[in-house]
Formats: structure tokens, C-alpha cells, sequence
């Protein structure tokens, strides 16, 4: 009888969670404006909870619109801290190169309005580490003042990768 009751518990709360449509999704609570997110019960997720999490971006978007690739770092910190992971246990880091380094210049560089603009600025703010590429910028002839406030540049990305694995990040696919 117990089992029956276990297993029509987890039943519904994958009913319900299969249920959950686009206006089940919000922003926040670190990130304001970006990265819509369900709210998904996951035990395994509390006060002591600790992320380093890197990400790797190479594929810019589209002209006019947000690359979604940073905006995953946002939909990360928001997930987590709707589930009880306090912001000071996430530690991410995003590492651009390729294409994507378009996505962080400023609009005199980008040669009109940065969609992105607004992103970096808050992914920053709330303590995202933002580095691009320096063999990318050499090769796309981009400088320090070419990019958006917060935004540093490392001799490239496989170093950036190296050392912030070294120093406990993984790797997040997505």
C-alpha cells in the first residue's frame, strides 16, 4: 500500500511537471530580465549546494537577437536560486570565441544596437565571469575598449578552459 501511494505521488509530480506550459516559466530571482525558468522540486538541492560551472560559447546569434548560449548562464543562476541555492555557491564563468565574440562588443562595434548588451551587463553584475578569446579577438581584430564593460579577454579560450578547470570548474554542455 505504501508503494502504491510512493509511486502515484511521483506520478502526479510528473504529471505536474509535464503539465507546466510557456507561461509557467519566469525570470529572476538573480536575473531579472533573462532566463525564464519553471520552478522544479529537486531534493538533492540546498543551502550547502555548491556550482563552478564553465561555459563554452562560439556560435554567435543572429543579428538583433540574444545568444541564447549566454543566456543559459542566466537561466542556470535563476533555476538554482528559485530551488535554494544561495548566489555566493555559483560560481560561472563563460568563455566566448569564434562567432560569438560579436556578442560582446560594444554597439559602435557591433555597428548598431547589441542585443546582448543588456545580458552581459546583468550576467556581470551578478558575479558571472565573462572572458573572451584572445587568439579570436586578434583574428577578428577586436580590443579591450571594443568590449562591453566587465567583459576581460584571456590569451585564449583553451587556456581560460585549462585554468578554470584546474581551479574546480566543469564543464556544462548545454
Amino acid at each position: 500500500m505504501f508503494r502504491t501511494g510512493l509511486v502515484l505521488a511521483a506520478a502526479i509530480s510528473l504529471f505536474g511537471a509535464a503539465a507546466a506550459g510557456p507561461d509557467d516559466f519566469k525570470t529572476g530571482p538573480l536575473i531579472e530580465a533573462y532566463g525564464g525558468v519553471a520552478e522544479i522540486a529537486d531534493a538533492r538541492l540546498d543551502a550547502e549546494t555548491r556550482f563552478k560551472i564553465a561555459y563554452d560559447v562560439a556560435k554567435a546569434a543572429d543579428t538583433g537577437e540574444i545568444n541564447r548560449r549566454l543566456e543559459t548562464a542566466a537561466r542556470f543562476l535563476n533555476m538554482h536560486a528559485a530551488a535554494g541555492v544561495p548566489s555566493e555557491n555559483m560560481q560561472i564563468a563563460i568563455v566566448v570565441h569564434g562567432g560569438a565574440s560579436k556578442d560582446l562588443v560594444t554597439d559602435a562595434r557591433y555597428g548598431g544596437e547589441n542585443a546582448n548588451a543588456g545580458l552581459i551587463s546583468a550576467l556581470i553584475d551578478a558575479g558571472v565571469s565573462i572572458e573572451l578569446c584572445g587568439q579570436t579577438a586578434a583574428y577578428y581584430d577586436i580590443t579591450q575598449e571594443d568590449l562591453l564593460p566587465g567583459v576581460s579577454m584571456s590569451l585564449s579560450a583553451m587556456t581560460s578552459h585549462a585554468l578554470l578547470q584546474q581551479d574546480g570548474y566543469t564543464l556544462n554542455p548545454f
